[in-house]
C-alpha cells in the first residue's frame, strides 16, 4: 500500500503569497458629510453593486440597511457611496456590519469616529 509523505511546511511558509482580499481596491468617501443617501424608504441597489436576485433594501428594518451598507461599502465607487449612504445611518449601523477587514479598517483609518461604534 503506498504511503503519502507529508508536505515539507517549512518551504511552504517561505513563501510569499498574495491573497484577493489583500488587492481588492475598496473605495472610501471623501468625508461622512458627503454620504447624501436616504436615511428612509426603499433603496435600490445598482447591479455592479450587488447582483444577487432582490436588489430592493428596506431602510425601515435593520436587515435592509445591513444588506445594503455592506454591499455599498464593499462594492460601490466613491460616488455610488455618497449618493446611497447616509452618514447617520452608516455611524448607527457601523459596527454590526460584517465587512472585510480591509474595508473595516480604511473607514475607521479615515473615520475614527466609526471605530467608536464597532
Amino acid at each position: 500500500m503506498p504511503t503519502l509523505e507529508p508536505r515539507n511546511q517549512s518551504h511552504h511558509s517561505k513563501e510569499s503569497r498574495v491573497l484577493i482580499q489583500d488587492v481588492i481596491p475598496y473605495e472610501v468617501a471623501e468625508s461622512l458629510e458627503t454620504l447624501q443617501g436616504p436615511a428612509e424608504g426603499v433603496l435600490k441597489l445598482l447591479h455592479h453593486v450587488y447582483w444577487g436576485p432582490e436588489a430592493d433594501c428596506g431602510l425601515g428594518q435593520l436587515e435592509g440597511v445591513y444588506k445594503a451598507y455592506q454591499a455599498i461599502l464593499r462594492e460601490g465607487t466613491r460616488v455610488d457611496q455618497e449618493q446611497l449612504l447616509n452618514a447617520s445611518l452608516l455611524v448607527k449601523v457601523w459596527g454590526e456590519l460584517m465587512l472585510p477587514v480591509r474595508v473595516r479598517d480604511l473607514w475607521e483609518n479615515k473615520f475614527p469616529q466609526l471605530a467608536q461604534h464597532s
